[in-house]
């Protein structure tokens, strides 16, 4: 499923193609490019559901104090590393996520069909978040550089 979301967010969306609205043909054209019918399915359902989280986060905006903590249910921390938690707070610290954009990515992040969520799985989906959330314009560059830029030389 994540291969079906990775394939469309580079096709359509970052290169700034029109989506086709009919999820058949669309369903067609992947299947054509080689995916299986369920994850074709799955993945359009992941998007369709990341719209609607988004218009429910608008409709019911918590607040959250600049001071808390996200505290994770154990079934969050089996599938998030220490890792990916980490690099969400960080994510929060540099304004890049705020409370809001950072449940919605957590929930998209659990209906993912994987155990366990690589990094660079987390990274993209954040990406797809932010790229989805109007205004998020200058969090969406923010997060590209964070993903494409690879850092040079050595590290110790």
């Amino acid at each position: 499923m994540f291969d079906v979301l990775m394939y469309l967010f580079e096709t359509y969306v970052q290169s700034d193609a029109d989506l086709m609205v009919d999820q058949d043909e669309l369903a067609e054209e992947l299947s054509r490019a080689g995916f299986h019918q369920d994850e074709i399915y799955k993945a359009l359902d992941w998007l369709e559901q990341l719209a609607v989280l988004h218009d429910d986060e608008r409709a019911a905006r918590p607040v959250c104090a600049s001071d808390s903590f996200r505290i994770y249910a154990p079934q969050e921390m089996e599938k998030l590393s220490s890792e990916c938690r980490g690099f969400l707070l960080f994510l929060e610290q540099i304004s890049v996520l705020n409370c809001d954009t950072r449940e919605i990515v957590i929930e998209r992040l659990m209906e993912l069909d994987t155990p366990e969520i690589e990094l660079d799985d987390l990274k993209w989906v954040v990406l797809m978040v932010l790229f989805n959330v109007p205004g998020s314009e200058n969090a969406c560059h923010q997060m590209e550089e964070l993903l494409y830029d690879e850092p040079e030389g050595l590290i110790h």
